[in-house]
């Protein structure tokens, strides 16, 4: 039987960074495991290319990342051999986008909060002070965590109210998913598209690859059934989302990096 390379997927917030400190020092030894065999990366996260990138500099990760819950794919300037086609470059890579234009999301936030009646308010309604204080991050990082492009985060509504935002949302033909802090307004896109996009990059390049994704969050889930080995990552209460129906789920030991140092390793020991 031929075998096949991986691939590994993984969230950022909750799942390779701790939910309250945005350390990722616990995952170390995961994370050089990975390189040293030779695994790609692939960071996948509610997080913007700006602030991705900064965390692939701190990572010390060359590989392509998804970005806005799978608003774009950023791929590396000749990191493939035979380049896709892009939408776009930015800073050193090209982008296949999937979202709907940041402007666009903006004026449906805008509808919907007209027609419920909440007092919703996204990123784009917000200084740069308050994302820092809703985030827990330093003026800088909130900067770049405000460069939008194909997803709007937004809070002001409770559990009660979000049906009514998710109807409005998709009679405009958009979508609602929740990370570990925010809603997030997306327009065509989900994190299990861009994957399902990549992974066939990597096939065509480097021939038949197994995947392996890890999450946390309902934002996650698309990636996770996109995946050939899902892996869910406990949340800082220990407990995990609900996901039915997901054959071959891997369930980590703990939260945050721990529980994906763990959950990576085994793996790799195992094979996936």
């Amino acid at each position: 039987m031929e075998r096949r390379r991986f691939v590994v997927f993984s969230d950022l917030d909750g799942t390779l960074l701790d939910h309250g400190t945005y350390s990722f020092e616990p995952a170390r030894p995961a994370l050089e495991a990975l390189a040293e065999a030779g695994t790609p990366l692939v960071l996948c996260t509610s997080k913007t290319r700006a602030e991705t990138e900064r965390w692939r500099t701190s990572l010390g990760n060359a590989h392509p990342f998804i970005v806005e819950n799978g608003g774009a794919v950023c791929v590396p300037d000749g990191y493939f051999p035979a380049g896709p086609a892009f939408d776009g470059r930015e800073a050193g890579c090209g982008i296949i986008a999937f979202g709907r234009p940041y402007a666009e999301l903006r004026r449906a936030l805008e509808d919907i909060r007209a027609a419920t009646g909440l007092p919703l308010r996204g990123f784009g309604d917000m200084s740069v002070g308050e994302i820092a204080d809703r985030c827990g991050f330093a003026l800088g990082d909130a900067a770049l965590a405000a460069e939008r492009g194909w997803d709007e985060p937004f809070v002001g509504v409770d559990a009660a109210g979000l049906p009514s935002v998710v109807r409005e949302a998709e009679a405009l033909g958009l979508s609602v998913v929740s990370g570990g802090r925010f809603h997030h307004l997306v327009g065509g896109s989900d994190k299990g598209r861009a994957v399902r996009a990549l992974s066939d990059l990597y096939a065509a390049s480097l021939g038949p690859v197994r995947t392996v994704g890890l999450g946390d969050s309902p934002n996650d889930e698309p990636m996770l059934r996109a995946v050939d080995v899902p892996v869910l990552v406990r949340r800082p209460d220990g407990g995990v989302i609900d996901l039915p129906g997901l054959p071959g789920l891997v369930v980590a030991p703990y939260a945050g990096p721990e529980g994906w140092r763990e959950a990576v390793l085994g793996l790799l020991r195992d094979g996936a």
